[in-house]
């Protein structure tokens, strides 16, 4: 009986590593459209494709890329010989700005020191009035004159997170910009309550208040008189220390604030000191106001 040759197994042949991704290697296989692949091959086959074959297609094609490399290069040239001009403007413009800074440092501090001559003028007219208490109330009334004396310390504070926004914003549809932050409108509020809880005297970041006195906004910087402050804003009241604090915590304005601190972070703290020290107005200079000069009627 003849034997039959011994079966050979073909061995399996091993799986490709990519395998699992057939759709990633088709894409890598096949990365020309086979619509495309076979518009190329139409125009290559009809003479349309590639390369120019005429001469004067070929002049064109390096004409072309001449006149861009043309192009290029005399853009490069410019620039290269501008740079030194550009940079001497610069210069001189930043000279400029330098010496209109200075400048208008120079008038400024010149704008200081005239103001402090004319209030040094005025509390001196004051003095020589009557040299009487009624003309020493009156300079104190007025913010004319520098004063001393016990009241309370106020501190308001953005809150921590100020600036950071979020999701909701429940200030925000009362017409504040920013929650957490404190506002013109806060500040002419505290300043209102302390006077109607009985201040004598008040300063902001010290900034001396008077009748003349404004607190405004402008962008996100609080104005004092057109000076404009920065957080935290330290407010002093000269009056009587505790009567002041209590009356002015317990009023609408106190809790006013209180509210703004539960509700919106803004940071407070209020102590009565024994000794404050205010500077006089830088100016309380009466443009539309006369003296009256009729006598009353008994």
């Amino acid at each position: 009986m003849p034997q039959q040759p011994p079966i050979r197994s073909t061995p399996a042949r091993p799986s490709r590593p990519d395998a699992s991704m057939s759709l990633i290697t088709n894409v890598m296989d096949h990365s020309l459209d086979d619509g495309y692949a076979e518009a190329a091959e139409r125009k290559r086959a009809a003479g349309e494709g590639g390369m120019p074959k005429t001469l004067r297609a070929k002049l064109g094609l390096a004409g072309g890329l001449v006149l861009a490399a043309l192009v290029v290069t005399v853009g490069a040239a410019q620039a290269r010989v501008a740079a030194p001009t550009v940079a001497k403007e610069r210069e001189e413009l930043i000279d400029r700005i330098d010496r209109e800074t200075a400048a208008a440092d120079k008038l400024e501090a010149a704008v200081d020191e005239l103001r402090d001559d004319v209030s040094a003028r005025q509390r001196k007219a004051l003095k020589q009035s009557g040299g009487n208490d009624r003309a020493d109330l009156v300079g104190i009334l007025s913010g004319a004159a520098a004063v001393h004396g016990p009241g309370v310390k106020l501190v308001v504070d953005d809150a921590k997170e100020a600036g950071t926004g979020g999701e909701a914003d429940p200030r925000q549809a009362a017409g504040f910009s920013d929650t957490g932050r404190v506002r013109d409108r806060d500040m002419q509020r505290v300043v209102n309550g302390l006077w109607q809880s009985g201040a004598e005297a008040v300063t902001i970041n010290g900034q001396r208040l008077t009748a003349l006195s404004a607190i405004r906004a402008a962008g996100d910087a609080i104005l004092v008189d057109n000076r404009p402050l920065v957080p935290p804003y330290t407010v002093l009241a000269v009056g009587d220390g505790d009567r002041l604090s209590d009356r002015f915590q317990n009023s609408p304005d106190g809790l006013y604030l209180n509210a703004l601190q539960e509700n919106f972070g803004i940071r407070t703290a209020i102590s009565v000191e024994s000794d404050l020290r205010l500077p006089a107005a830088p100016s309380v200079i009466v443009r539309t106001a006369q003296p009256s000069t009729e006598k009353g009627t008994s």
